[in-house]
């Protein structure tokens, strides 16, 4: 199956040094006839020719001229590039708009061979100014500059480098259930977008609770105390700079701690304590306190404790002062031995030790006058709705259970000043706090700060109801008909026939609107519709309806209450109705119900009376029975069990004893309110439309975005202007579409990319689409260097004879020959793809020594499960740990190590469920897995199960921790990786024999690694090894970076190997997302030559000898592996200094690199050898990533990133330097010292730029023979193959199944 939803580019390369093989490529059998049917500058060759078949040839003659004439390669003058951009965008908005976009597309992925032409183009003035008028716009309202690309689709920015084409397809889904579901509810045009870009207030996990409360005694005022007098009083005095970690003191209360404590228990003593050190040390905190302590009026001190001890309190806070209080409590306390708690004789004698003139019966005893407020503390702390004694507020914010041990106490609340005091800077900074602001108040008025704490109302996890449908019929009466409904249409329904208790705001509007189920024949139920009620009194803009969900089968018996309630809604005035409901839930209107008191009796003055009994007598139950309904299949309750809604947001059901109070219908209105109901309700008000229905639509509007998942906020993107610089679609009339705005520069990489994805965006979804040209202007170098196919197709095609089209391909037509290029595909983050069939270098491609078509075949080889790994107890990533990844037949088909840097993992996979585990050895004996997120299986499960069901990235996040007995044990420890804990070679990579653990033992092998892109390079690497087995007798291992070879390569490998007698391995990483990225092929090969060294290979993989391809050994490699590095991580060879005529090349003898080097070498990366174990030790894989990261984000350094970042690093990461004789090179060292050369490198010569081939034919003697001899060997596999070829030609069907499996460019 042919894919699409990549990029594919052809560089053009510097052909500064000749490095392209002269070896004849066999041609495909494809011919350049296939392409005929494309147009070349108007003309479709493909019918020309059918309709003038004597004019073949010179049809063939026209189309090979106007090719060559359109591809005008010259390079341009200065001043000409410099309006290009412009020039572009004005060639783009020209033409009709429906056009405009394949231009752009056109232009920007063919711009090399398209630039001559743009520069004949005049651009109007009215456009420039234009454009520079938006960009001044964007930079201050977005922060986009010229020359930027962004796009943003209903507002949400998607950026180009982290989205491909699956996530946006993602993105496109969960907008349609939002946009869908306001075209539903009637919302169309411009509404649609002010409602989408509505801030929706995140859930906030940190709520606080208001403590401008009188129950609480504050010991200090840090505003008013003398004790602080000589303290600044400024809220400017925030801004002033300080050492990092000093508190400011300033004479305002920005910290306050209230303590909620039973003082009679022992965790109090601690906490009391820690209050007073902090008191006593000056620090600026307002400490309060809420003693809970028993309420009843007839305990009095002299037998409770607790109730002595409030009354001494407030006795020694009235009769002197609170902090001297502060001080009794705690002498109190210290009195009091370990373990035990305080006693009524403890403070009795402690009275009558300090305050001997007291009278303690007086202070104490029944007849107490300091008893006032005792009650307080107690409410207040069950009104809060706060969890287990004891507890803490910072500011209002209650600390968890874990932050609650004393010993961690005083830490986490010096944290916290410190972390507040960034956020009062803030606001101090942007006018939010002043002078003359009371500073508990501004607190106290955040978003965040609720009237009490309900975990049901505050949780973040949320159910809400969809209110978008649209059901044929609204009928409840026939339960039949309404039970076929699904979950939707039995809401739309219900809210349909809804009746309210309101009491609307002044406009007439209800912003929130609650539902109440429940069965109303209980007490509970009638509790809590009773505490709806009060609420709506008290509250304009909230209105209430009700739903029953009778215990039992609904009948006359069990729905009286409700039928009454409902015929009360459907007959009287609002107020009325309100009043007799009210009394109608109280207790006594029940019990003379029972009695036998008829309905008709409880009537109130000011109702219709007549219309309600008609009513409530001729009600019939069915609708009651689709009530019940709806509470069952919709909101999951059993019969009889409550509910209660807020616009469509689900709270319940209810545990048995569970309570709902009017402070928590006020909280949750709260909540309801700020979440984005109040600002829903605003937008709605302009619409203009009658009160009941406008807040029917609040409720509905409110349910779908608060319900809708939280990304980043929504931008307003506007222009200034849009006559000449930004093109536009329309959407079709009266349908859901997508608003779409592109902010590009057209000749930009993001222009490559974005035209393609907006063509088949406005085929796929209707759009609004806006397209500003983000010109840049004074351009001082071709804007882009490369030709680009974005291969994306809308819709699966079809040929004309109704058969499938082969699949999405990337084409390159009408390229021009003069170029070198190199192909480099560009995919998404998680694809690993290779080339499976390509006869040509597609590392060197140049047209002109081809005849016929280049063809490339790629494969979607895996993809990649990426993770991050962490171990709890350090907070670390544990450094060596490796994964396995498997089926439960095979569990170990993959594997990795896990890197420092952000604890990143990698490991190869294909779509299907797969298990995570640590490897067996040191790992698994080691560490045990502990919770995992992102994964498919429940976070605490031992295995973990992971499945890939989609063409972008999957991470996931692991945290392990060392078992008990193993906590001193060191994965990377000296004696630890012998123990076998791997020697296999399908390692991280797969490939290669597999032996038995048991079996398997340490042999003397020479790990030789290396790397080659391009024809030419492989046939020096074949060379390479070849002199590298001639010269040892110990068995050698080759490593290959397999992301770049070609499929020749690796098809004749094999062949190498069994000839010569060697094992290979093909190791592959893909770039982690977070490490910069390169974008020229080469500086990724020499990324890889030196960034992944501690993930690439086995732990068992003690050393390893890097060889450039193009070197020749004339030595033993085994002198060098053994040779000692004295303890460095690896070993380079220095760059001789021995050819002096070299020397005005020799850039490291001056400037940056002497000054940096000091008296030590610089070292040349063609051969080094490698301590893998002593590099993972001292983690250089990681310090150099670091490095890495941090230089590359400059273009202009590391230009020799495999050389220069090793040698930039030399003083954190230590090189060995090897000998001189083991690296020579002409460019560099004198004739004479190439007697005793161990090496021989064809580094290019930069004063006589020779091509690679003649150097080494001239070089080195041994280097024809090499090459012949492999010559030879390729030739016989030639013929085997085509041998193999001729007597198994395949029927069409077998080349079909081979073809599908393919993924082709």
């Amino acid at each position: 199956m042919l894919l699409s939803g990549y990029g594919v580019e052809l560089a053009i390369k510097s052909t500064e040094y000749k490095a392209v093989d002269d070896t004849k490529v066999k041609e495909s059998g494809a011919n350049a006839e296939e392409d005929n049917n494309d147009e070349v500058q108007g003309f479709v060759f493909g019918k020309l020719k059918k309709s003038h078949p004597e004019l073949q040839e010179q049809l063939v003659e026209l189309r090979k001229h106007l090719l060559e004439s359109t591809n005008d390669m010259v390079p341009l003058k200065v001043w000409e590039m410099q309006d290009l951009s412009f020039q572009a965008a004005a060639r783009i908005m020209s033409v009709p708009k429906f056009d405009a976009l394949k231009l752009m597309r056109d232009l920007s992925q063919n711009f090399p061979s398209k630039a001559r032409s743009l520069t004949r183009v005049a651009v109007k003035q009215e456009m420039r100014k234009e454009i520079e008028e938006n960009q001044k716009h964007l930079g201050e309202s977005i922060g986009v500059h010229a020359g930027d690309g962004e796009l943003f689709i209903n507002g949400l920015h998607i950026d180009l480098d982290i989205h491909n084409p699956f996530s946006i397809l993602d993105i496109l889904r969960g907008e349609a259930r939002v946009l869908e579901g306001l075209h539903n509810l009637g919302i169309k045009g411009e509404h649609q977008g002010k409602l989408l870009r509505l801030p929706v207030n995140a859930v906030d996990d940190s709520y606080a609770l208001d403590i401008r409360h009188p129950a609480i005694m504050w010991i200090n005022d840090v505003e008013n105390d003398l004790v602080y007098r000589s303290w600044p009083t400024g809220v400017q005095e925030l801004l002033r700079a300080t050492f990092p970690g000093v508190i400011r003191q300033i004479r305002r209360n920005l910290f306050n701690l209230v303590l909620f404590l039973d003082p009679v228990r022992e965790e109090s003593v601690e906490l009391v304590k820690l209050a007073e050190l902090f008191y006593k040390h000056k620090i600026p905190l307002r400490i309060g306190f809420v003693f809970v302590v028993n309420t009843k009026d007839e305990i009095d001190g002299s037998s409770d404790a607790g109730v002595g001890f409030f009354r001494l309190l407030n006795y020694i806070a009235d009769e002197y002062d609170s902090s001297q209080a502060l001080m009794s409590i705690v002498s109190m306390y210290n009195k009091v031995d370990a373990g035990e708690t305080l006693s009524v004789d403890a403070i009795s004698a402690y009275l009558k030790r300090k305050f001997p003139k007291a009278n303690a019966e007086r202070i104490l005893g029944v007849e107490s006058e300091y008893d006032d407020k005792r009650k307080d503390g107690a409410l207040f702390y069950k009104n809060s709705g706060l969890g287990a004694l004891p507890l803490a507020l910072f500011n209002g914010v209650p600390l968890s259970p874990d932050e609650m041990d004393p010993d961690e106490l005083e830490t986490i609340i010096l944290q916290r000043i410190m972390d507040t005091t960034t956020t009062f800077q803030r606001a101090v900074f942007m006018g939010q706090l002043t002078e003359g602001s009371n500073v508990v108040d501004y607190l106290m008025e955040q978003a965040n700060v609720v009237p009490r704490m309900n975990p049901l109302i505050l949780s973040t996890d949320r159910k809400y109801l969809d209110f978008t449908a649209k059901p044929v019929v609204d009928d409840w009466e026939d339960t039949t008909m309404f039970s076929y409904f699904d979950s939707r249409d039995k809401t739309a329904v219900m809210a349909k026939r809804m009746k309210y208790f309101t009491n609307t705001d002044e406009d007439g509007m209800s912003a929130v609107t609650v539902w109440i189920a429940g069965d109303f024949e209980t007490v509970s139920g009638r509790k809590l519709l009773l505490g709806a009620l009060k609420r709506v009194k008290a509250s304009p803009g909230v209105r209430v309806g009700v739903i029953d969900n009778p215990s039992g089968k609904p009948s006359e018996d069990n729905t009286v209450l409700y039928r009454a309630i409902w015929a009360s809604l459907l007959t009287q005035k609002n107020k009325a109705a309100a009043e007799f409901v009210q009394k109608l839930l109280r207790e006594e209107s029940i019990q003379l119900l029972q009695k036998g008191t008829k309905m008709k009796d409880l009537l109130m003055q000011g109702m219709d009376r007549d219309a309600f009994e008609k009513k409530f007598n001729t009600l019939e139950v069915d609708f009651i029975r689709s009530q019940q309904l709806f509470c069952r299949d919709v909101l999951k309750l059993s019969p009889g069990q409550q509910a209660v809604i807020s616009n469509g947001r689900i709270l319940g059901p209810f545990e048995e004893q569970e309570e709902f109070t009017v402070e928590d219908f006020q909280l949750l209105e709260k909540i309801t309110l700020s979440g984005s109901a109040e600002n829903v309700k605003a937008k709605v008000k302009l619409m203009g439309m009658k009160a009941k229905h406008a807040s029917d639509l609040v409720m509905k509007v409110d349910a779908l975005l608060t319900a809708a998942p939280k990304g980043e906020v929504r931008r307003d993107v506007h222009f200034a202007k849009d006559s000449h610089s930004v093109l536009r679609l329309s959407p079709r009339e009266n349908e859901v579409f997508y608003d779409v705005v592109a902010i590009v520069d057209p000749l930009t990489r993001e222009a490559q990319k974005m035209s393609p994805l907006l063509i088949v965006l406005s085929q796929v979804v209707n759009v609004r689409l806006q397209v500003f040209m983000n010109c840049r202007a004074k351009l001082s170098e071709m804007p882009l260097k490369s030709f680009y196919r974005f291969v994306l197709e809308s819709d699966v095609n079809f040929l004309a004879n109704d058969t499938v089209s082969p699949g999405p391909v990337a084409r390159f037509m009408e390229l021009p020959e003069s170029p070198l290029l190199t192909l480099i595909m560009i995919t998404p983050e998680s694809w690993m793809v290779q080339a499976v069939r390509s006869p040509h270098d597609l590392d060197n491609i140049h047209l002109q020594e081809v005849s016929g078509v280049v063809e490339a075949e790629y494969e979607l080889e895996h993809l990649l499960l990426e993770g991050h790994c962490f171990d709890l107890s350090t907070g670390q990533p544990p450094r060596g740990l490796q994964f396995t990844l498997g089926m439960s037949r095979d569990p170990l088909m993959y594997d990795t190590i896990v890197m420092a840097n952000l604890g990143y993992f990698q490991l190869k996979a294909n779509p299907g469920a797969w298990i995570l585990k640590l490897r067996k050895g040191r790992s698994e004996e080691i560490y045990q897995v502990l919770t995992h997120d992102g994964t498919d299986s429940p976070a605490d499960a031992g295995d973990v199960l992971v499945v890939l069901n989609s063409f972008h990235s999957k991470i996931i996040k692991v945290r392990v921790q060392k078992k008990a007995e193993k906590m001193n044990e060191d994965l990377l420890s000296e004696n630890s990786e012998s123990k076998g804990i791997w020697d296999s070679i399908a390692s991280i990579t797969g490939g290669g024999s597999k032996k038995e653990d048991g079996e398997r033992e340490k042999e003397d092998v020479l790990n030789i690694f290396s790397v080659a892109s391009g024809h030419l390079y492989e046939r020096f690497l074949r060379i390479m090894m070849l002199s590298v087995l001639r010269h040892t007798k110990t068995p050698v291992k080759f490593w290959f970076l397999k992301n770049y070879l070609s499929p020749s390569f690796k098809e004749t490998i094999a062949h190498m190997a069994e000839k010569y007698g060697f094992q290979y391995e093909l190791v592959q990483y893909k770039w982690p997302r977070w490490l910069h990225q390169q974008t020229e092929k080469q500086r990724v090969i020499w990324g890889y030559k030196i960034l992944f060294l501690d993930v690439l290979f086995p732990l068992a993989v003690d050393k390893i000898i890097f060889v450039d391809a193009d070197q020749i050994v004339r030595a033993d490699l085994k002198d060098l592996r053994d040779f000692d590095l004295e303890g460095a991580p690896y070993g380079y060879t220095p760059f001789c200094d021995s050819r002096r005529e070299m020397e005005g090349y020799r850039f490291w003898k001056s400037g940056y690199w002497a000054s940096h080097l000091g008296h030590r070498k610089y070292h040349i990366s063609a051969l080094y050898v490698v301590d893998l174990k002593k590099f993972r030790k001292i983690a250089a894989g990681d310090r150099l990533r670091g490095q890495y990261q941090a230089l590359s984000q400059d273009p202009n350094s590391l230009s020799n990133l495999d050389q220069d970042l090793p040698n930039n690093m030399i003083h954190q990461v230590v090189i060995k330097s090897l000998p001189q004789e083991w690296m020579w090179c002409e460019t560099w060292c004198d004739d004479a010292s190439k007697v005793s050369a161990k090496t021989i490198d064809l580094c290019n010569n930069p004063k006589t730029k020779e091509p690679k081939l003649t150097a080494a034919a001239r070089i080195v003697p041994e280097w024809v023979e090499y090459d012949n001899e492999i010559k030879q060997l390729l030739g016989q596999v030639q013929e085997q193959q085509d041998t193999a070829t001729q007597k198994h030609t395949p029927s069409p069907s077998q080349h079909e199944k081979v073809e599908d499996r393919r993924d082709e460019l």
